[in-house]
């Protein structure tokens, strides 16, 4: 089973918003049914996003979604994690990609443009990357 990593618009569709699209990867995450793999940095990222206003989560939610997602991912030391060979256009998303490809083969499911449009050229290092909620189950 290839491991899978998730940016934060997925997570924030799995954890805040509870989008029925991602019912079936949300499934699979908290189940275990698959690999979902986190870093220090993806963390970092995700707590930065939903501790914004626009959100409206406040304290006690935020940590909640944090331990939540912290209890089901395996995580991942990124201290010495060596640069994915494409640079994504939005450096907050460059972490999604490293993950990826330091642990190739592997899926990143994404819903960002700069991070889709790698796509390509990831499939050649064996990466799918895809906004296709049920690629896991590829």
């Amino acid at each position: 089973m290839k491991p899978v990593v998730l940016d934060t618009n997925i997570l924030l569709d799995i954890f805040v918003f509870n989008d029925e699209r991602a019912v079936h990867l949300k499934q699979a995450t908290v189940n275990e049914g698959i690999v979902a793999i986190a870093s220090q940095k993806t963390m970092l990222e995700f707590a930065d996003v939903i501790s914004r206003p626009l959100f409206k989560l406040d304290q006690a939610t935020q940590v909640a979604v944090l331990s939540q997602w912290r209890s089901i991912a395996q995580q991942y030391d990124d201290s010495d994690l060596a640069p994915a060979p494409w640079i994504c256009q939005d450096p907050n998303d460059q972490i999604f990609l490293d993950l990826a490809y330091r642990l190739r083969p592997a899926i990143l499911i994404s819903k960002d443009n700069a991070v889709l449009n790698i796509a390509s050229r990831a499939a050649q290092e064996d990466i799918l990357i895809t906004s296709d909620y049920n690629a896991f189950k590829l």
